[in-house]
């Protein structure tokens, strides 16, 4: 089985990074690659670190994931977003589901407390326990398919796989997760929403424009001019929609100072860059030599997916530790397998209580945890079932 303490550094850094994680992802991920890198791999622990710092994919990769939090807060502080959501004229189950996943699009702590009141306020006579349920579904139901988050861009980086590869097979979870939130969450609603302004096409389209810009000059730089550093694309298109949202929001370089102090942009590439690290130790240290003879198939590694990204509360974290032990196994892994995955940890991360926005949106429209988990053990129960027998099928 190879040596030992190898084996147990890595258990223990595993360890430090899910207790650490909770008060800080970017010290959890530095504190558990030193960690496994001084028992497995001293010699070469400073190695690996400046040359991840001389990397220019990494370095690109890092300020990207710096820059998304930094559109959301000047599409917040603008009310960009507001508008968009005010002009979609659309049902109110319509609405529900939309108004919540748009803002969702938005990295930024405490983002439920915009969503939560939107979704109480249209989902009238509801019980709580169903708004609460459908602000959180429908809030993160996007992450399975928008490329440019940090959590999508961890959890390719981790499986070793091209951004944009696993997208298709994670809209069939999309449409799976809305119809499974449709049938669990809103089919006692009805009716339409009343707004009291004026239609507003210039306020649906600008932000939407925003939204979009990224992922689709990303995609089309991919394509066309298929750049050596892909990741530079990437920055560059991110980049680009910071500047439009900040030209269409007319923010004054004193307002995007306080922005950007609000939200903390450094401290998201710092964090990336503790993620790259933590897997560029993990691969050299010898643990996939050692888990490649462990009896983990699909399944069981599914169900550890979902059970960290229901313990921890967080996609990132359980996505840095999953896919590498996965490829460790079995030697890469399919955009479909990632998908299904991935689909585990986001089913535990949409149910846990530790997960902030649900403890959030839980205080913001005063209910109760126990309501919570009654309105969402049946879609995320369903939901893992047909997931985690897709896999099994595929073994």
């Amino acid at each position: 089985m190879g040596d030992p303490n190898i084996l147990l550094g890595f258990i223990l850094s595993i360890i430090l990074l899910l207790l650490v994680s909770q008060r800080s992802l970017t010290l959890a991920m530095f504190l558990a690659a030193f960690t496994l890198g001084m028992i497995a791999a001293p010699n070469s622990l400073s190695t690996l670190l400046i040359g991840l710092l001389l990397d220019p994919s990494a370095i690109a990769l890092a300020l990207t994931v710096g820059l998304i939090p930094l559109i959301g807060e000047v599409m917040s502080e603008t009310g960009q977003m507001d508008r968009l959501i005010e002009n979609m004229r659309i049902g109110r189950r319509a609405f529900l589901m939309l108004s919540p996943a748009l803002i969702g699009m938005l990295t930024m702590p405490g983002g439920a407390l915009l969503s939560a009141p939107i979704v109480d306020r249209a989902g009238g006579n509801l019980p709580r326990g169903e708004k609460a349920g459908i602000n959180v579904w429908f809030r993160h139901i996007l992450y399975l398919v928008y490329p440019i988050s940090a959590n999508f861009i961890v959890a390719t980086e981790a499986a070793n796989l091209e951004l944009y590869r696993p997208i298709p097979y994670l809209t069939v979870l999309l449409l799976l997760s809305l119809f499974l939130g449709y049938m669990f969450l809103l089919r006692r609603c009805h009716g339409r929403i009343e707004y009291e302004r004026r239609f507003s096409l210039k306020d649906l389209i600008q932000p939407m424009i925003i939204l979009l810009l990224a992922p689709i000059m990303d995609a089309s730089i991919r394509a066309f001019l298929n750049p050596q550093v892909k990741e530079a694309g990437t920055f560059i298109a991110v980049s680009s929609s910071l500047a439009l949202a900040i030209i269409i929001g007319g923010v004054k370089p004193s307002d995007l100072r306080k922005m950007a102090v609000k939200a903390k942009p450094w401290s998201f590439a710092v964090m990336m860059i503790g993620i790259i690290f933590f897997l560029e130790v993990f691969r050299s240290s010898g643990i996939p030599e050692l888990l490649r003879d462990l009896p983990l198939s699909p399944s069981i590694i599914y169900c550890i997916a979902f059970a960290l990204g229901f313990s921890t509360g967080r996609i990132i974290t359980p996505a840095g530790i999953i896919f590498p032990i996965y490829i460790s196994r079995f030697g890469s892994i399919s955009p479909l397998r990632f998908a299904l995955i991935y689909y585990g940890i986001f089913l535990g991360y949409v149910l846990t209580p530790v997960h902030p926005c649900v403890s959030l949106t839980i205080k913001m429209l005063k209910t109760e945890v126990k309501d919570y988990m009654k309105v969402m053990i049946p879609p995320v129960t369903a939901a893992a079932l047909i997931s985690l027998a897709a896999l099994y099928l595929l073994s």
